[in-house]
């Protein structure tokens, strides 16, 4: 049985409130001299190029209110992230999905051992279906056409079972490109989560952060960016992006279906299916992984959502770089810092009883 929000908050200040102390057997460096207050230094993140506009609003609001503090951030894809932070090469990752609870039995380099990770839901937004086909401006599409398309079982875009769907669109006979990430991406295991939830029957592989070998015609590209133009670029294409680069580049989009209604993308509707959600079974406080409900009928809900995760270390190895981590995720969660990203990426900013745990979640990170 899944945690009530309330039941993991609960465990989460309960957990925060207590002293943690490190595990004897761990190397660690002399520790800062720094006080939160007073916070200078240099800190690297690596991880999910979707969230990459919102690091660049969370990181010039920080460096501002800290001007002796850089913080940089390589946006090389969730998976790449994920390495980095693993190895201790980066102080924290972005990632488009959390680590399993099988990879977290793993070693983190830059984390003292014994002790567990935080992984933050500080950033949601809808996955927009991207396209481009001459004189088709929109589409309305269900789970299983969209499946249909992406699988490569529909070859061509006058097929029936799309313009059953859309009568007024002037579909051409023309072949169907999908366009997919080249990448690891959470991105993709967020879009392919959607695929397999919501139409199991076409869509028959797993959730992956690699793109399957599907049938159809294939086109693969590096990043966000790369699948952006591609598919702007080419003609007779489909794609799935992070929706803050969909709007950037006035690309056609999808509306899905959800019960009687077609949705389109926005903030407010991608927000809505993360919070209808429940946090995962079998994760440690600190740890706030959502298991998405792609299947929802709930109006106004649009269920092609990434939330992408702050990751970051509860207790360091460089002492030195632990109050600014923690300093910077406390601006990434604050009202400030969700509403410049809001502003510059299009993103949901995240609810005040989320914030609450996410807050709970960042204390317990150790800084003295």
């Amino acid at each position: 049985m899944k945690l009530s929000r309330f039941a993991q908050a609960g465990a989460l200040v309960a957990v925060a409130a207590l002293t943690l102390t490190a595990c004897a057997a761990n190397e660690r460096a002399p520790e800062s001299t720094e006080s939160s207050s007073a916070l200078s230094g240099t800190i690297a993140g690596s991880g999910a190029s979707s969230q990459e506009v919102a690091v660049q609003a969370w990181t010039a609001g920080f460096q501002q209110a800290n001007p002796d503090v850089e913080v940089t951030y390589d946006a090389a894809g969730s998976g790449a992230g994920r390495e980095s932070f693993q190895a201790g090469a980066v102080a924290f990752a972005g990632s488009d999905r959390p680590f399993t609870t099988e990879e977290l039995a793993d070693t983190f380099d830059g984390c003292v051992d014994g002790t567990s990770i935080v992984q933050l839901p500080t950033y949601i937004s809808p996955i927009a279906v991207i396209f481009h086909v001459e004189g088709v401006d929109s589409l309305d599409l269900d789970a299983a056409t969209l499946a249909g398309l992406f699988s490569g079982k529909i070859t061509n875009w006058n097929d029936p079972a799309v313009a059953a769907l859309n009568p007024d669109a002037t579909l051409p006979d023309q072949a169907v490109t999908v366009v997919h990430r080249a990448d690891d991406s959470g991105t993709t295991e967020n879009f392919t989560d959607y695929l397999f939830q919501a139409a199991p029957d076409t869509w028959t592989w797993e959730p992956d952060g690699v793109w399957p070998s599907t049938g159809g015609v294939n086109e693969a590209a590096q990043g966000t960016s790369g699948v952006v133009s591609a598919v702007s670029g080419g003609n007779g294409t489909i794609g799935y992006a992070d929706a803050s680069r969909a709007s950037e580049e006035g690309l056609s989009t999808v509306a899905i279906q959800v019960g009687d209604e077609f949705v389109e993308y926005s903030p407010e509707a991608a927000a809505a299916v993360a919070d209808a959600s429940p946090f995962e079974d079998g994760r440690e406080p600190g740890d706030l992984a959502i298991a998405l409900d792609r299947t929802t009928q709930a109006a106004g809900v649009y269920p092609i959502v990434l939330i992408s995760y702050m990751i970051a270390c509860q207790d360091y190895v460089d002492t030195a770089v632990a109050p600014i981590v923690k300093g910077y995720l406390q601006f990434v969660a604050s009202a400030e810092g969700q509403d410049a990203a809001a502003a510059a990426a299009g993103s949901a900013p995240i609810s005040d009883s989320l914030r609450e745990k996410v807050n709970a979640a960042v204390d317990l990170i150790v800084t003295e």
